[in-house]
């Protein structure tokens, strides 16, 4: 048995050298998961003979190295030889930031690909809805030429800086001259993602996705270059093979398109374009694939282009930005960059620990993460935001790191975003429903997170967990959190507090009645409700939608400002949250309750209770009576709640010890009335 597991591990890149051969038998690492199916006379490397995850970027050949996040016995990980050893979950300090590895099977073009960021001078508002209309059943190679195919092998087994060995393959068709219009496709960089492209007329290509690395499915994210561009003629392109019934293009979500030239010359980035989208259903099967298509004309001739479901944020990018902070002499004074534990193809999965001067004593923890789904790019944006707020110089950002110890995880799947991948790990499973796995081999990185928080459980408390995701079905900015029927009424009012200041922080951004706090079955390994079930009473998952805001008479795409602003908006919320003047707070707990009495329909002085009502009925009701494509704004909430809108005023109250410096949000006189809310 332990040989077939081992060959298992093996095929998943595991107990192998850092070049892909298989451990020898006398030199596998002793594993608690595997100490019952060792072989008496099968001796286990000593602790001074285990070597840690190389930290140098150098393909010459190295002594073998157990993987980092084995399990030795003891609940100790492999340390380098005489560095002390590590509980889980322990980081260890940071001494480079080499090069992204990629699996072997992957080639990589050398080229480096950067983007300028950009922020538009008005919002971009969605594309005006287009009926779907039924695609033809068949669309493939036949009807046309194929002028790109890349398709990586089939098996993870080893990985190095620049992917496969070897000269690259030419997977593009040449041209055949100077007035060939064929364009040139590519993506073969960082998080780049399109399988075959197929031209079926002079202007109009076929494009297909490739598939999750190791998967035959999850096809979503994409972001490829195209090259050989004419300025004049209007373009069609057809994604034939997206995985999901519903999507935001079928709302007003426009492809994102970036010109080097208009960059070089303009200083303009990332841009919607796209007119006449379409999502509708392709050919009919056991798995039914959904099609994309959208026109576009070119800005200039000859120039690179580049499309993307959503702004790129590739781990490079993370990586220049921990470059950036290393170097700044201010900022790198309140935060600790170190390795939580590598990837498995040995990318490091970063910690940064962000508090004050002054020590940790006394201190409550946060813990925030993003980039467990590779493709939700929008989560690596907020969470930028969050850090430059966080390390700025504002009297709020210099509260919280007085207050608060951060641990944040900027990237908890870095091969997934390396590779292009739209949900999975290089396991070829989805990392968010891998929490409380007993191998840590496969999925480091959410493993090592939730020891991490373990461990500072055991010392202190955590106040809040929040994973940034993104959406691709729903609007808006929105969270799920954690309820339970056997909670009592304000434990469950409590869990739905913080979603609800957020939302009046960002009116225009965050809907609170597209909030969710169910905790289905089928969730229950996923980082929100892991945490939750370790102790943290606030943990959430924040959503950001791929496309923008409906709110306040909004339709507009979401910039990258916009994004950034969330995680500036969360800090604002947290300092809310922990105001110890109690008139915000009863206030949010009077408007949640009303909420919630709104749903099962009570009235003032029925004496009804929703306390006893199950999550998964109370979400139930909503969807009933307010309908669950109409949802309320936290504005036309207030004010059904026969409240003014709420205005933020800010408050300095300076010289006062422990004394927070927050904001108050500003109502008349007029009592909050239980009576059932009416539905827009």
């Amino acid at each position: 048995p332990f040989v077939a597991l081992l060959n298992h591990l093996q095929s998943w890149g595991q107990f192998c050298t850092p070049h892909g051969e298989p451990w020898p038998r006398h030199c596998v690492p002793s594993c608690p998961c595997l100490c019952p199916l060792l072989s008496p006379g099968l001796p286990a490397l000593a602790g001074s003979e285990v070597l840690g995850m190389s930290q140098t970027v150098s393909e010459t050949p190295q002594p073998l190295r157990a993987p980092q996040h084995c399990i030795l016995p003891a609940g100790r990980v492999p340390a380098p030889s005489g560095q002390p050893w590590r509980s889980p979950g322990e980081p260890r300090a940071l001494f480079s930031l080499p090069a992204p590895r990629w699996p072997v099977e992957c080639e990589v073009i050398q080229e480096i690909i950067e983007h300028i960021e950009w922020v538009p001078p008005e919002p971009e508002p969605f594309c005006p809805a287009t009926d779907p209309e039924q695609a033809p059943d068949t669309l493939s190679e036949e009807l046309g030429t194929v002028v790109y195919h890349s398709s990586p092998g089939s098996c993870f087994t080893r990985a190095r800086v620049g992917g496969a060995p070897g000269p690259l393959s030419s997977p593009a068709a040449p041209l055949e001259g100077p007035q060939d219009t064929t364009l040139l496709f590519e993506s073969r960089f960082e998080s780049g993602n399109l399988q075959k492209a197929i031209k079926v007329g002079t202007y109009e290509y076929v494009l297909m996705l490739r598939p999750d690395l190791y998967t035959a499915k999850h096809t979503q994210w994409f972001y490829f270059r195209v090259q050989n561009t004419r300025r004049e003629p209007l373009y069609r392109f057809t994604i034939v093979n997206m995985a999901k019934p519903k999507s935001l293009y079928g709302q007003g979500l426009q492809p994102l398109l970036y010109s080097q030239r208009d960059a070089r010359s303009h200083g303009i980035g990332w841009r919607r374009v796209g007119t006449d989208i379409r999502y509708s259903r392709g050919g009919v099967g056991e798995q039914p694939v959904f099609r994309l298509s959208w026109t576009v004309r070119f800005p200039h001739d000859s120039d690179t282009c580049f499309f993307a479901a959503c702004y790129p944020y590739t781990y490079s990018d993370l990586q220049r930005y921990l470059r950036a902070l290393a170097a700044d002499p201010v900022r790198s004074r309140y935060c600790t960059v170190q390795t939580l534990c590598h990837s498995l193809a040995g990318n490091a999965v970063y910690l940064l620990t962000v508090t004050g001067p002054g020590g940790t004593a006394g201190k409550r923890v946060v813990v925030v993460s993003a980039r467990v789904h590779p493709s939700e790019s929008g989560g690596s944006w907020a969470m930028r935001g969050f850090l430059d707020f966080l390390l700025s110089a504002h009297a709020d950002a210099q509260l919280l790191r007085r207050l608060f110890v951060f641990k944040v995880v900027p990237m908890l799947n870095p091969d997934g975003v390396v590779v292009g991948n739209s949900r999975c790990s290089l396991a070829g499973r989805d990392p968010n429903r891998a929490y409380g796995m007993v191998l840590p081999g496969r999925f480091p990185g959410v493993w090592h997170l939730r020891a991490m928080v373990q461990r500072v459980l055991a010392e202190r408390e955590v106040l809040l967990y929040c994973d940034f995701h993104g959406h691709s079905r729903k609007n808006n900015v929105f969270m799920y959190g954690c309820d339970a029927s056997g909670d009592g009424s304000g434990t469950r009012l409590r869990q739905r507090l913080f979603p609800l200041m957020l939302s009046k922080n960002a009116p225009d951004k965050f809907s609170f009645t597209s909030c969710k706090f169910q905790v289905q079955k089928s969730k229950e390994r996923t980082g929100r409700v892991s945490m939750w079930r370790l102790g943290v009473s606030q943990s959430y998952t924040l959503e950001v939608a791929f496309s923008g805001s409906t709110l306040g008479g909004r339709s507009f795409h979401f910039s990258v400002e916009d994004l950034k602003s969330l995680g500036r908006l969360l800090c604002d919320t947290l300092l809310d949250f922990c105001d110890p003047a109690p008139a915000k707070l009863q206030q949010c707990l009077a408007e949640a309750d009303a909420l919630l009495r709104q749903q099962m329909g009570h009235k003032p002085g029925s004496g009804g209770s929703w306390s006893d009502v199950s999550p998964s009925e109370l979400e139930s009701r909503y969807v009933t009576t307010c309908g669950p494509h109409h949802p309320m704004s936290p504005v036309q909430f207030c004010h059904l709640a026969q409240r003014e809108p709420h205005r933020r005023k800010r408050l300095q109250r300076r010289g006062v010890r422990n004394t927070l410096r927050r904001t108050t949000w500003s109502h008349t006189s007029i009592p909050v009335s239980l009576e059932p809310l009416q539905c827009i």
